[in-house]
């Protein structure tokens, strides 16, 4: 059937209609080479410096502390390396909290390869770092830098991070946040050191991400340099498509404060509806400090996987905080350090627009799905 609603926005948010506009628009007067000094040129040029400025106003920085990827993962390893490879003086140990993004423990596990260490803390059910032990991780002796996420992708709760800011500024250690969850929903938290955004995540095209490094922290890339985005992103900047991130990000961070309390509405109204008509579920994540537009839960004795693909089938576009594979069998390393329902899992993550209609028809197709698939499994 044709699909009734798009509910995976945590996953890349639908394109902005203005970010459409303006990739067209710059596709015919943003392609040449901003590094050279021709009219098109310079063209392109000013064009890339408009839309660092307005990123920059967004996430609260400055202009020229932002540097363009071509992804947020690359933002992540550019931004944990990086900073790590410039303050090798100052020690060689990371912290991060247990259920950062993939992104950021693939890049300590480069860390360690090269004879770094790690230290992760845990975090509590809701998936909130614990607080004390992180500061007490970020006070030992030669720790180079500290990672936590804005808000977790999995099941969307809130990190403390401006109080686990002021712990790293007791102890001369910078704090990178991973806000692809939240650039462009909620205002930019306070205290960070370098901080990594996605643009597709805010409806943006794919292919860009952020990177912003405060001035005053050590960075040194990790990877050969080139002329390009300050020494710290080498190759060709994708000029049209950053562009259009710009105007997604502009546009959502000036239809936040209406829309995103709207989807939180929704957000709500799923959190407390799904329990009561499905036996058997828990609903993952903080219920108020919690990212707008994401709600988890999980079935038990559910197949995952199954549910997803009979949910696709009914037309609902969802995804799950769970990787548990047929292959790998699995969980999501978030849920395990959750210690919470892992079987059954689904993410709903809301894009701009979702009607309250769709949300009633996702709550009245779930029971009956669910059911089915407990009925197979030999479980009702």
């Amino acid at each position: 059937m044709s699909l009734v609603a798009y509910f995976d926005a945590a996953s890349s948010e639908p394109l902005h209609p203005e970010a459409r506009e303006a990739l067209v628009a710059a596709i015919d007067t943003g392609w040449a080479d901003p590094a050279r000094l021709y009219g098109q040129a310079r063209r392109a040029h000013l064009l890339l410096e408009q839309a660092r400025t307005e990123v920059a106003e967004v996430l609260g920085a400055r202009p020229d502390e932002v540097v363009f990827t071509s992804s947020g993962t690359q933002a992540v390893h550019l931004g944990v390396l990086g900073t790590l490879h410039g303050r090798r003086r100052a020690g060689r140990h990371l912290v991060t909290s247990a259920v950062e993004h993939s992104s950021v423990l693939h890049a300590g596990e480069v860390h360690e390869r090269d004879g770094g260490t790690v230290e992760t803390v845990g975090v509590a059910l809701s998936g909130r770092v614990d607080l004390d032990a992180f500061a007490e991780a970020v006070a030992r002796p030669g720790t180079a830098l500290a990672c936590l996420q804005a808000a977790n992708h999995e099941v969307g709760t809130l990190q403390p991070v401006e109080l686990a800011a002021e712990a790293c500024r007791e102890h001369g250690v910078p704090l990178l946040v991973d806000a692809a969850q939240t650039a462009g929903r909620m205002p930019p938290p306070q205290g960070w050191s370098a901080l990594t955004a996605s643009a597709h995540k805010w409806g943006g095209p794919a292919g860009v991400g952020v990177l912003v490094v405060r001035k005053g922290t050590r960075f040194r890339s990790y990877l050969p340099e080139d002329e390009r985005e300050r020494r710290r992103v080498p190759g060709f900047e994708n000029v049209p498509a950053i562009v259009a991130a710009a105007a997604a990000l502009r546009a959502t961070a000036a239809e936040a404060e209406q829309e995103q309390a709207r989807l939180s509405r929704l957000v709500d109204r799923i959190r407390r509806t799904v329990p009561e008509i499905v036996p058997d579920v828990e609903v993952i994540g903080d219920p108020v400090d919690r990212a707008p537009h994401i709600v988890t839960f999980s079935c038990l004795y559910v197949d995952g996987e199954a549910l997803l693909t009979e949910l696709d089938k009914a037309g609902f576009a969802v995804s799950s905080g769970s990787s548990c594979t047929a292959s790998t069998l699995r969980p999501s390393h978030v849920l395990e350090a959750m210690g919470v329902l892992t079987h059954g899992n689904v993410r709903v993550s809301l894009p701009r627009g979702t009607s309250a209609a769709e949300v009633d028809s996702f709550l009245a197709v779930l029971p009956d799905l669910v059911r089915r698939i407990r009925q197979d499994a030999g479980v009702a």
